[in-house]
């Protein structure tokens, strides 16, 4: 597949790839496994803040999710191995949300619904989605993902 004309035919851009906030790398590759760290999600340039359940809502979480997704990409894309992904194993999805909010899946669903959408079948993957306190920067959203390479 190549992923550069699926972008294209979407009409779908990637953002340039975020500098790290700490000490650790977008992406590591240990054999045919690519780890890319926590995404936080930027739409039209600046970082979506707050919580699910006070003053994100679940449509907002969900657009959030899908900025974490393409930011994944643009890391990949950035380390020369988006066309290198054979398919996603897993995505990880922290959603910064009040007590009595539960759909973090649905907000998760941004992530991965972007991933099958450019990917089809091999854009399927295994995932967690967890409510949290507090994410960096305020995010709203992060989001992780493990991915197996093509050799």
């Amino acid at each position: 597949m190549n992923v550069a004309y699926r972008l294209q035919e979407l009409g779908i851009e990637l953002p340039h790839a975020a500098a790290p906030v700490a000490s650790y790398q977008p992406v590591v590759v240990d054999g045919h496994t690519a780890y890319v760290s926590g995404q936080l999600p930027f739409v039209d340039g600046k970082l979506v803040t707050g919580k699910l359940g006070d003053d994100v809502t679940l449509e907002q979480g969900q657009e959030a999710a899908r900025a974490c997704g393409l930011m994944i990409l643009a890391q990949l894309q950035s380390a020369r191995l988006l066309e290198r992904v054979a398919h996603f194993v897993k995505l990880g999805g922290f959603v910064a949300s009040t007590p009595d909010f539960t759909d973090q899946p649905k907000v998760a669903n941004g992530a991965s619904d972007l991933m099958v959408e450019i990917f089809g079948d091999a854009g399927k993957h295994a995932r967690s989605a967890v409510g949290v306190p507090v994410l960096p920067l305020n995010a709203a959203v992060e989001v992780d993902a493990i991915i197996a390479l093509k050799a």
